[in-house]
C-alpha cells in the first residue's frame, strides 16, 4: 500500500471553499493537468448547472484523448478508431502534447466561447498558435484539430441540446416540464417545489429545474439512462410512515450539527460559484496524478474514463429526477410541520432551538437554500461514487491519502463562528470520500437517506462498468469480438452482493 499522505488547506475563494493543492510544485504537473484546470476555471467563471459541467470535462478529455490515441500502439479513438494511427517515430511526447492541446482548446472554446481570448493566452503560455487550423493529419496540429472535430460533431447532437437547436439557448429543457408546484404552494407533496431565494443583492429569483430533458443525452457506457434504476422514494400519503422518518430523519441532522458536520456540509457544497462535484473530483483526480507522479499518458487515460463515469452519472440520475421529481427535505418538512414546532438549526449565529417548522431552513447558504432540480436521486452521491470507482479502478488501489484544513471561522454560512478551531477533513480510501459526500447533503439538509445511499449504489456500477469500456479503448477492443466492456463478470456480481448487504 502506499505511503503518501499530502495535507493542503482549503481556501476561501468566491466565497466558497474550494480545494487548493498548495503543497505541490505546479510545474511538474502534465499538460493535461494544466488543460484540466483551465476547463475547472472556465466551469468557474461561467456557471454552468451540475450536469451541463460532466458533460464539459467529458467532452473536453474525450477530445484529448481522440488526440492521444493516435500516436499509442493500441489504443483507438471514440470516434475515428486507428484511421489517425501515427508513424512510431511520429509517437513523441512533444508530438502529444501538441496534439492534445489543440484538441483541448478546440474543445474548450466550443463549449465556453466567451472564455476563448484566456484560452488563446494559455495556447501562447505552451508555445502553440490557436489560430493554426490545419487539418493535415501529418501533424500534431492538424491531428488535435481532427480528432476534437468528430468528437464535437457527435457531441453536438446527443440530446444535450448544446447549440440551442433543439429549444432556444444552450443547453435549454425541449421536453416541456412544468413543475406541480410553486413557490408559494405545495400541490403534491411528493415533488420537487422551485422555491423564491435571495440573488444576493437585495432582490429574489425563483428556481428553474436545470435540465430536466438531460436523461436523453448519449451516454457513454451506459445502455440506457434507465440501466442502474433505484428503488422508488417514499410516497406519501402511500408510504406515510416512511415519508414521515425520512423528514424527521434530517429534522434530527439539523438539531445535533457539529462543528465538524457543518464543515462537511460545506465543504462538499460545491455550490454554483465553484466547480461544483463534477470538478470536485477532477481536482481530485489532479492530486492523484501529482501523488503518483503520472505521465501524459497515464493523464489522458484517467481523466478520459473518470469524467466519462461522471458523465454517465449526470445521465442515469438525471433521468431519475425527471421520472420522480420527488420533493426535497425543505418542502416536505415544510408541508408535514407547518404551525408545530420542531427542534432544529434556527439559522446563522442561533444555534438550535424550537421553531415553527414552516421556518425550517437547511444548513445552506441563504443563495442556494436547495439546489434547482429534484432530490431523487442526490447528484453528489453518484457523481463522487462514479469518481472514486474509477479512481480506485485505475490506480489499483481504494488508497487515497488526501485531506484539506479548514481554516476557523471561514463558513460562509456562519462566517465568523464556524469552525470555531481549525477542522482537517481527511480520506485514506477514495470510497471514504465519496461517502462523506455522499452524506454531506444529508447534514446540509439537501437529500434525504434514500437519495444518498441509492445514488451511491448506482454510482459504483456506473464507475465500474465506464472504466471498462474506457480500457476497451486503451487497449483497442472497443467495437470488437474482445469488447468485454458490456458484459458482466463475477468480480462485478460479488462487489454487487457486497454493496448491496
Amino acid at each position: 500500500m502506499r505511503k503518501w499522505s499530502y495535507q493542503v488547506v482549503a481556501i476561501f475563494s468566491a466565497g466558497l471553499w474550494a480545494v487548493g493543492s498548495m503543497a505541490v510544485a505546479q510545474a511538474a504537473d502534465t499538460v493535461i493537468v494544466k488543460w484540466d484546470d483551465v476547463a475547472l476555471q472556465a466551469i468557474r467563471d461561467t456557471h454552468p448547472g451540475p450536469p451541463i459541467v460532466a458533460r464539459m470535462l467529458a467532452v473536453t478529455h474525450t477530445c484529448i484523448y481522440e488526440a492521444w490515441a493516435p500516436y499509442d500502439a493500441v489504443a483507438v479513438g471514440t470516434q475515428l478508431g486507428k484511421t489517425l494511427r501515427q508513424p512510431v517515430a511520429e509517437r513523441t511526447e512533444a508530438n502529444k502534447k501538441k496534439a492534445v492541446s489543440f484538441a483541448a482548446y478546440r474543445a474548450l472554446v466550443d463549449l465556453f466561447p466567451t472564455e476563448q481570448a484566456k484560452f488563446d493566452l494559455v495556447m501562447a503560455e505552451l508555445g502553440f498558435d490557436p489560430t493554426d487550423r490545419s487539418m493535415d493529419t501529418h501533424t500534431a496540429s492538424g491531428v488535435g484539430n481532427v480528432a476534437c472535430q468528430a468528437v464535437l460533431a457527435f457531441r453536438h447532437h446527443d440530446g444535450s441540446n448544446q447549440l440551442g437547436d433543439l429549444a432556444p439557448g444552450p443547453y435549454a429543457d425541449y421536453t416541456g416540464y412544468v413543475p406541480v408546484n410553486d413557490p408559494d404552494h405545495i400541490n403534491d407533496p411528493n415533488r420537487w417545489q422551485p422555491l423564491r431565494i435571495s440573488d444576493g443583492h437585495g432582490g429574489f429569483v425563483t428556481q428553474k429545474f436545470i435540465a430536466p430533458h438531460w436523461g436523453k443525452v448519449v451516454p457513454f457506457a451506459l445502455r440506457s439512462a434507465d440501466q442502474f434504476s433505484p428503488k422508488d422514494p417514499n410516497i406519501y400519503p402511500r408510504e406515510s410512515a416512511q415519508y414521515l422518518k425520512q423528514a424527521k430523519q434530517v429534522l434530527a441532522y439539523s438539531a445535533n450539527l457539529t462543528d465538524r458536520e457543518k464543515v462537511i456540509a460545506e465543504y462538499w457544497a460545491d455550490g454554483p460559484s465553484s466547480e461544483l462535484p463534477p470538478g470536485h473530483w477532477a481536482l481530485f483526480a489532479e492530486f492523484v496524478s501529482r501523488r503518483d507522479h503520472h505521465t501524459l499518458d497515464q493523464d489522458v487515460k484517467m481523466f478520459f474514463a473518470m469524467t466519462n463515469a461522471v458523465l454517465d452519472a449526470s445521465v442515469s440520475s438525471w433521468h431519475q429526477k425527471r421520472v420522480f421529481d420527488y420533493v426535497r427535505p425543505v418542502s416536505a418538512i415544510h408541508f408535514l410541520f407547518t404551525g408545530q414546532q420542531v427542534k432544529a438549526w434556527a439559522g446563522p449565529g442561533l444555534g438550535t432551538r424550537l421553531i415553527d417548522g414552516a421556518t425550517w431552513q437547511p444548513y445552506q447558504a441563504t443563495t442556494v437554500v436547495t439546489p434547482p432540480f429534484a432530490e431523487y436521486v442526490s447528484g453528489h452521491s453518484i457523481f463522487s461514487a462514479s469518481a472514486a470507482r474509477v479512481l480506485k479502478g485505475f490506480t489499483g488501489s481504494d488508497y487515497f491519502g488526501h485531506s484539506v484544513t479548514i481554516p476557523a471561522g471561514s463558513s460562509r454560512v456562519e462566517p465568523g463562528l464556524v469552525p470555531a478551531n481549525d477542522v482537517t477533513l481527511s480520506w485514506k480510501k477514495f470510497s471514504d470520500a465519496a461517502d462523506e459526500a455522499g452524506i454531506s447533503r444529508r447534514f446540509g439538509g439537501i437529500h434525504f437517506i434514500e437519495g444518498d445511499v441509492q445514488a451511491r449504489k448506482m454510482g459504483k456500477k456506473i464507475g465500474r462498468q465506464a472504466l471498462r469500456k474506457a480500457t476497451a479503448y486503451f487497449n483497442g477492443t472497443a467495437g470488437t469480438p474482445f469488447d468485454e466492456s458490456g458484459r458482466s463478470n463475477k468480480e462485478d456480481e460479488a462487489e454487487d452482493q457486497e454493496e448491496n448487504k
